[in-house]
């Protein structure tokens, strides 16, 4: 008897074992997908881990219903990056397999209500209205899927209604596997072979004197096969021949053309030649050499390079170097906005070598890339994309670009597995034995600590492109503006004058404030209170563009109120700010500008931030606002000034991150202005200018900041010189999660007592209750001495022993290894 052991997509530590046929077994390779049964009824996907003749002890071993694939759709060193992740980042490999691969790969079951043929018409009484609306259409169709039978009916929730039926024994469900890819066929057109030799033509073409737009069309397609050498599409011929599409189908009906498919890519490159890439100034050729040769000892490289300094071009040379090898790039991105502005850059110079791999693209367009990386294909030679990239099918990887290093967006908060990207890629590359490239302008602390360590290699650039001054950046006491009543609205004079001269100047401006709708708070002046979200423990932001108050967390919305809920006032009045609020006084002070947002609110469709981007690249806004995606990496000619609204928000955040974190938002958002000739301004408002990190922040003083970071992390043991796992407690019920935090804390504390390691909590944090789940957490600071592997084994036991017990089994515990 042969059995394989698989990984199925869901959150369950161990692999499954199934049951096949030897004829199946010597097909089966690793990697391949089958479909297998798994609880009562339910079909799942499933992907082959191992092929082996040990028959499991605990329980009889299922037959798979079918194998999916010819070939392995994942390789043997993808599983291998797989298994790493699920180890360090403490998740299942289930959740490291639904997390990579694309959804229209994990095939699952669909339920289909079938007839009982051995049923005998009782008469009309038997049924309900309703029953007897399904038992019609069965008569009429073989079978039937849940949604047409909730269209039959016009009814939702349709279960009870199969319940019933099934009870009666008038029906029964079967599952059934559906393929969700579907290629993508174009529909071509070409002369029949019976026309292929001169005397048939000659006689169509008497036969069509009479048909003249029948007979104009044939000529075109001879015209257009001659020109263009290519397949010619319907769309193209009725075009062309300037005819309608009844005039290409009768021709089709009688014969004389016929139609064929060929399949395509959803996503295609149309562009021109490529072009060369450019010459480097003499100080990113020092850096691109420098690279090389550290490149020759170490397999991870940080490049620290201000902003404006021509980081992207250096990568280009160096995915140069390893296309001429044939090797693969993959090239990571923290935000789906600077995919936007750069698959234009190297799709100039690489053409149709460039794939993008994102969350925008759709399941089908995905599915393409990962085919074409599994075929090594010269289609997917360079991908370019946002986190999930890292768990690709490559085989044939030899450079990994990371950049903005630096960014929070690399890390996975929800759902597993939580790694983070950066340093996913660093264990890929070596996998592969490929080389690392980190680049950013402001590396993070752990980052530059590995370099200064001699653990990576490290390369800088001093200097922005084509001489051009870094931004002059002016610190604005909006506390002394406030008392001496030189503020409109949230806008101190000097901004207002910074933005007039700009504008006046037809140069275009990028406002920061890292806060999304108008308001958080909604306040009532009499009584002091304010709407609370009812599933989470926050109160809820006012959009003014829905006209509506939003959670953030849970999406739960509703309209904007007139009088307090408490006490009835009509006295309501907003605290705080956000983009939208900034767009609307905009509006008010420069009524001839063009203002433009950028937030998740504005960002939402497939290709926003193309167009938003586009337009502003354009000239056609004058003034963008935006969060955090402004920050990142993008390239704007016109930009002179830059506003940050409020800094004092970034600074005061309780997160030991949180000054390391401001001083990279300032800088990198300063980093967008002046990138040409003139030299650009940043003003940043606040209400304590003589902070340290703002100081820093407004001298480009990297140094100084990493200096006084990490000696503070040194003192109060932060990463880089432990290690943090955080352990999150959920539950609906607040005693639960009270009563199981305590019960695993103390448990943690018997077990690291005395080894060095801090158990910190249970805590509960600033936002207890979100999805009306409560949380509690308790980190635990391990001593980089310590061995990580037992440190997981030792938590991992204590969860065994908590799932034991029975009143805690309801508990969800999440693990964040590295937390952020």
């Amino acid at each position: 008897m042969h059995f394989i052991d698989v990984i199925l997509p869901i959150p369950l530590t161990k692999t499954f074992v199934y049951q096949v046929s030897e004829r199946e077994a010597a097909f089966l390779e690793r990697g391949m997908r089958v479909a297998v049964p798994f609880g009562k009824s339910k079909i799942y996907t499933a992907l082959v881990y191992a092929i082996h003749q040990n028959a499991p002890t605990a329980y009889k071993a299922k037959e798979i219903d079918q194998i999916l694939d010819r070939f392995p759709v994942v390789c043997e060193r993808q599983i291998q990056f797989w298994e790493w992740i699920a180890s360090y980042y403490m998740c299942s490999l289930g959740e490291v397999f639904r997390a990579a691969i694309p959804a229209a790969l994990l095939l699952e079951s669909e339920t289909i209500i079938l007839p009982n043929k051995k049923f005998q018409w009782q008469g009309e009484e038997f049924f309900s209205d309703q029953e007897s609306l399904v038992y019609e259409a069965l008569q009429f169709q073989s079978s039937l899927k849940i949604q047409e039978v909730s269209d039959i009916i016009d009814r939702k929730n349709v279960l009870p209604i199969l319940k019933s039926l099934i009870d009666k024994k008038v029906i029964h469900l079967k599952e059934e596997v559906y393929q969700t890819y579907k290629p993508k066929l174009i529909k071509y057109v070409k002369m029949h072979q019976d026309y292929g030799s001169d005397e048939a033509l000659s006689e169509l073409m008497q036969t069509l004197s009479r048909a003249k737009k029948q007979r104009e069309v044939i000529l075109k397609l001879f015209s257009m096969e001659a020109v263009t050498q290519k397949p010619i599409t319907i769309k193209e011929l009725e075009a062309e021949s300037k005819v309608s599409s009844a005039v290409v189908k009768s021709l089709v009906d009688k014969g004389i053309l016929e139609v064929y498919y060929l399949q395509t890519d959803r996503v295609r490159y149309d562009g021109k030649e490529t072009l060369e890439s450019k010459t480097l100034n003499e100080y990113q050729s020092k850096a691109l050499s420098q690279i090389k040769d550290q490149f020759l000892r170490k397999d991870v490289v940080l490049l620290h390079g201000v902003t404006s300094s021509g980081k992207t071009e250096v990568y280009v040379k160096l995915i140069e170097q390893a296309i001429e090898k044939g090797q693969q790039v993959l090239y990571l991105l923290p935000e789906i906005a600077l995919t936007t502005q750069l698959i234009k850059r190297l799709q100039q110079y690489f053409g149709e070598k460039v794939s993008v791999y994102h969350s925008k693209y759709s399941n089908n367009e995905r599915v393409e890339v990962w085919n074409h990386i599994l075929k090594s294909d010269s289609k997917a030679q360079i991908v370019l994309g946002a986190r999930s990239a890292v768990l690709l099918p490559f085989s044939n990887l030899g450079l990994i670009v990371v950049d903005e290093e630096h960014e929070q967006s690399f890390k996975q908060f929800d759902p597993a597995p939580r790694y983070h990207a950066r340093d996913a890629a660093v264990v890929l590359g070596k996998l592969h034995q490929a080389k690392v490239l980190l680049g950013t302008a402001t590396p993070s602390v752990e980052s530059y600590y590995n370099a200064q360590r001699d653990k990576y290699g490290l390369v800088e650039i001093n200097r922005r492109h084509a001489g051009v001054l870094m931004p002059d950046m002016e610190l604005t006491d909006i506390k002394e503006k406030h008392r001496k009543k030189r503020m409109k609205g949230h806008f101190s004079d000097r901004l207002i004058e910074a933005i007039s001269d700009a504008l006046e100047l037809g140069e275009q401006v990028i406002l920061f404030q890292n806060r999304r709708g108008y308001a958080p708070i909604l306040e009532c002046q009499v009584c002091g209170n304010s709407p609370q979200c009812p599933n989470c423990d926050v109160s809820l932001t006012y959009h003014h563009y829905r006209d509506q108050l939003r959670c953030h967390y849970c999406g739960h919305a509703m309209a904007m109120q007139q009088s307090c809920i408490a006490c009835g006032s009509s006295e309501l009045d907003t605290k705080g700010f956000g983009t939208e609020q900034i767009a609307h006084e905009l509006a008010d002070l420069f009524p001839k500008a063009k203002v433009g947002r950028m937030d998740s609110d504005t960002t939402r469709g497939k290709y926003s931030y193309e167009k938003l981007l586009r337009s502003f690249e354009q000239l056609e806004i004058d003034i963008l606002v935006g969060t955090q995606m402004l920050t990142k990496g993008l390239d704007f000619r016109k930009v002179s000034l830059v506003g940050v609204m409020n800094a004092d928000n970034l600074l005061n955040f309780p997160d030991f991150r949180a000054h390391e974190r401001s001083f990279q938002l300032i800088q990198q958002v300063s980093g967008r202005a002046g990138r040409t000739q003139k030299r650009g301004k940043v003003i940043v408002q606040t209400y304590n200018p003589y902070h340290q990190i703002l100081q820093q922040a407004s001298m480009n003083d990297y140094k100084g900041m990493y200096t006084d970071q990490i000696n503070e992390r040194y003192q109060f043991k932060y990463p880089p010189f432990i290690r943090l796992i955080k352990i999150v407690f959920r539950h609906r019920e607040f005693s639960k999660v009270n009563e199981s935090s305590d019960w695993f804390a103390q448990s943690l504390k018997t077990v690291f007592n005395g080894s060095g390691t801090e158990i910190l909590g249970p805590v509960f944090p600033a936002i207890a209750r979100i999805r009306n789940e409560y949380h509690k957490h308790i980190i635990i600071k391990l001593p980089r001495h310590q061995s990580l592997s037992k440190s997981k084994r030792a938590i991992l036991k204590i969860d065994k022993s908590f799932q034991a017990i029975a009143a805690y089994r309801s508990v969800r515990i999440v693990y964040n290894v590295d937390a952020q």
